[in-house]
């Protein structure tokens, strides 16, 4: 019976040095810690942004202002915007998508040259997403995000 880090006959392999592998496997997960920052910071971002922009719309539409082609426009420019935010979804499902398969290279690349220890925890990955893009977007307006 073969060894589970040694690759089948027929396969290439490639040898690389053990700090190597530990410094790009360090590598791959701070990127993944980068990764969710930058989430919280669109999510952060994106909440502020909502807050101001439904405020904004509120007070256009106070009856006691006149109806103007320029106030329409406003209005019709800030509803565009609040449409256009939905892009925070889209962009963090994409984060996590992305923070998925970099976690699981991170943690295969570790398993597959180094090995598990006997009685060593196995780090808990989910399966590493099949589907390149989580989410496809070709235009920004309303009803034209589709996800998954």
């Amino acid at each position: 019976m073969q060894a589970p880090n040694t690759p089948p006959a027929d396969q290439p392999a490639v040898q690389l040095p053990v700090m190597l592998v530990a410094e790009v496997q360090d590598s791959l997960l701070v990127v993944v810690h980068d990764l969710a920052r930058l989430d919280g910071l669109l999510a952060h971002t994106m909440d502020n942004l909502m807050q101001r922009f439904t405020k904004a719309i509120g007070s256009l539409a106070d009856p006691s202002l006149v109806e103007a082609a320029a106030l329409e426009e406003a209005r019709n420019a800030l509803r565009a915007a609040v449409t256009e935010l939905q892009f925070q979804d889209m962009a963090s499902q994409l984060i996590v998508h992305t923070s998925k398969v970099l976690q699981g290279c991170a943690y295969r690349l570790a398993s597959e040259s180094m090995g598990q220890e006997d009685g060593e925890a196995v780090p808990f990955v989910e399966e590493v997403p099949e589907r390149p893009n989580p989410v496809t977007q070709d235009e920004m307006d309303a009803g034209s995000i589709e996800l998954f």
